[in-house]
């Protein structure tokens, strides 16, 4: 079959920004997939997705015009329904073979396989290849169903009767197999060999391509357009940087801008802007945002990370003089920084203690109260927490971070960006000569924010941001609103993970078990059953994490399924167990430590860790009890010592002396006080085994 290239295009009014790129990914991968599993195209051919502010285009290599002919086996029907107790076919048969295109003659080609409990019968069919045409009509109608698209159109064809919905009104379908057009239709649209440049600097008005391949040249030179979202982005990027560096400056980097601004744009000319120097003093974070948020600029950062007046432009037009460009977007900023510096003003004459009131009037959720309930809740909180931290002076301080932390959601500034919720606490703050302990856990308390984000800066934050999250993770809970699958509105599974960043990586031997409790005690009544599915969450949250870390899930619940409450030592643990499991000895002993938890687990009264000498009879059990007393101080002296690597080491000595008690002693003994000592001693045993982790875990 002939093997050609293939190109398809659909042309349409601007897309959606925020998801060009994977609109494109999708729609060239869904053409691609449904293309090759009707034979059309093979693991040798290449895909390439283009996107831009007007099209989503695909092209793959060695396409075949017509896909091969394959033989497949098809049921029939149960033998006994299929045939008579003569072995003659049935009406039924033959029924279903002539719907097949077949007669009587291909019964003896019939084949007798079993299916399930009964005899069926099957036949292998030729199955014709399907053309390239019918093929990606029926791909191309399947992509266009299957497309991600986050708000469906509906709007009119041109003959004024029939609807058709996507994501935006297409207008031009180009499909080319080399040099030829693929009669297809899609969207009102019968494909041609003809597409459309950039809106205002295209060369030529339509396109012609001259075959598949030209695609992405013919749109550069004749229609000034980057097809590759890839190469526009890269484009863009080195037109930033050399702009910046022109200025001996440096752009902020922010890859969700630079995807929205690759996605606005066809080809991108980078411009400098500026603005009056007398806004900077609007904290930076103000001004940043407001123009990457509104304006999609990207301002521009000293050699100290210090905003300058100075912002980059990019535009989807080259004019020859391109000054009316630069002050059109000049003139559009500033009434946007004047807006953040009057905003700025007006909050800053009153204190932050001034608005705490108005937080009454703010909901936090309907089940919960208003903010200014759950502010009470959370400093009770932090104080508690910080007293454990360091004191009553630290816990004065996170009782006033606590209360003051939220105040900067009833001021004007947050009000247009609640982005800027904390920030501009910690502005506000500092502005009343409030402590910058006291300021800067304003703003960290929302930390961490996102995956990867820093923590609190000081113990002040560490208090007043842990007692937020409990307080959050405790309170939704309580009424219900847990995460479920992925979904998680109120984002608590990464309220979950920032409690135990900040237990684990500030090394705080905080109980986590005692910080629920200090938390629960803010909400009268909170059940028992709610705290306990709060330290369960935490828990499922953190061996998630650690497997994504590394550790392998038997290691994992190793340590875990202990529930230890010193969180800060879980990672410790974890590298013992580690290599614990390097040791030759290990399998072994995870085995016998699992059969000896068996044991103990069958005998219906709790076995008391002691054993009496003097009823020890067999050689194993007498040796076995003298290698404990070597062992268990010195795996308890390491233990203490908070090395729990060399303490779990320690255990490989037990090998031998456990191998031969399991081979040579009965444990379940007929005398009632036998049977009692040599559970005791096993029970010795599993108290030693288990201090760092549950090495039963380890077993296969």
């Amino acid at each position: 079959m002939s093997q050609k290239n293939l190109l398809v295009e659909l042309f349409v009014e601007e897309l959606p920004p925020k998801v060009l790129n994977k609109l494109g990914q999708a729609f060239s991968e869904l053409l691609f997939e449904n293309l090759h599993a009707l034979g059309l195209v093979d693991t040798s051919s290449v895909l390439t997705a283009y996107a831009t502010p007007r099209r989503l285009a695909m092209h793959a290599t060695q396409v075949a015009a017509m896909a091969s002919d394959k033989t497949s086996v098809q049921k029939l029907m149960p033998v006994s329904v299929g045939l008579d107790a003569n072995g003659q076919a049935t009406p039924a048969l033959i029924k279903r073979l002539n719907g097949l295109g077949l007669d009587e003659s291909a019964v003896p080609q019939l084949s007798r396989q079993m299916d399930g409990k009964n005899e069926a019968l099957f036949i292998e069919v030729m199955q014709k290849g399907q053309s390239l045409k019918d093929g990606l009509q029926s791909a191309l109608n399947e992509a266009i169903a299957k497309l991600p698209i986050p708000k469906v159109m509906s709007y009119q064809l041109a003959d004024g009767w029939s609807n058709v919905n996507f994501v935006r009104p297409a207008h031009g379908l180009v499909a080319m197999h080399g040099n030829e057009v693929v009669p297809v239709t899609a969207l009102g649209l019968t494909a041609t060999a003809q597409t459309q440049g950039h809106r205002f600097e295209a060369k030529v008005s339509p396109i012609t391509l001259k075959d598949a391949d030209s695609y992405a040249a013919q749109l550069r030179q004749e229609g000034a357009v980057i097809a590759s979202f890839a190469e526009r982005r890269a484009d863009i990027l080195d037109q930033l940087n050399a702009a910046a560096a022109k200025q001996q400056l440096k752009p902020i980097q922010d890859e969700a801008l630079l995807d929205e601004v690759t996605a606005l744009v066809e080809r991108p000319n980078v411009l400098l802007g500026q603005f009056e120097a007398v806004y900077l003093e609007v904290p930076q974070e103000c001004l940043i945002l407001t123009m990457k948020a509104n304006q999609k600029y990207f301002p521009l950062l000293d050699a100290q990370a210090k905003l300058t007046n100075r912002f980059l432009i990019v535009s989807n037009i080259s004019p020859d003089d391109a000054s009316a460009v630069i002050g059109g977007n000049e003139r559009v900023v500033r009434p946007r920084l004047a807006d953040a510096k009057f905003f700025f003003d007006q909050d800053r004459k009153k204190t932050l203690a001034s608005r705490l009131e108005s937080l009454n009037k703010v909901v936090y959720h309907n089940k919960l109260g208003s903010q200014g309930e759950r502010t009470a809740r959370v400093s009770a909180m932090a104080s508690a927490i910080a007293m454990q931290l360091g004191g009553a002076d630290l816990a004065k301080l996170a009782a006033l971070a606590a209360q003051l932390a939220k105040a900067d959601l009833v001021t004007d500034m947050v009000g247009e960006f609640p982005e800027l919720q904390g920030i501009m606490g910690r502005y506000y703050a500092q502005h009343e000569g409030i402590d910058d302990d006291v300021a800067y856990a304003i703003e960290d308390h929302y930390k961490p924010r996102f995956a990867g984000d820093s923590l609190p800066r000081n113990s002040v934050g560490i208090a007043v941001a842990l007692a937020d999250k409990l307080e959050t993770l405790l309170g939704l809970f309580s009424i219900g609103e847990k995460p479920s699958g992925d979904k998680d509105p109120f984002g608590l599974r990464r309220h979950a993970l920032g409690v135990l960043r900040m237990l684990i990586e500030n090394k705080l031997a905080l109980n986590l078990s005692a910080l629920l409790s200090t938390a629960a005690s803010g909400f009268p009544g909170l059940s028992e059953e709610t705290r306990l599915a709060v330290s369960a969450f935490c828990f499922d949250r953190l061996a998630n994490t650690l497997q994504e870390q590394g550790y392998s899930a038997l290691e994992v619940e190793a340590v875990l399924s202990q529930m230890p409450e010193q969180i800060h030592l879980v990672p410790q643990r974890l590298e013992a167990v580690k290599a614990f499991s390097a040791l030759p000895e290990a399998p072994a002993l995870a085995a016998a430590n699992k059969r000896v938890s068996n044991i103990l687990k069958k005998v219906e009264a709790a076995v008391p860790a002691q054993v009496q000498a003097s009823l020890l009879q067999e050689p194993a059990e007498i040796a076995l009890n003298q290698a404990l007393m070597a062992v268990v101080p010195e795996a308890n002296r390491l233990f203490d010592l908070g090395d729990y690597t060399a303490s779990l080491q320690s255990l490989a000595a037990l090998k031998a002396p456990v191998d031969a008690f399991f081979d040579k002693v009965m444990v379940n003994a007929d005398d009632p006080a036998l049977k009692a000592n040599r559970l005791g001693l096993l029970a010795v045993l599993h108290q030693t085994m288990n201090r760092v982790a549950d090495l039963s875990k380890l077993a296969s």
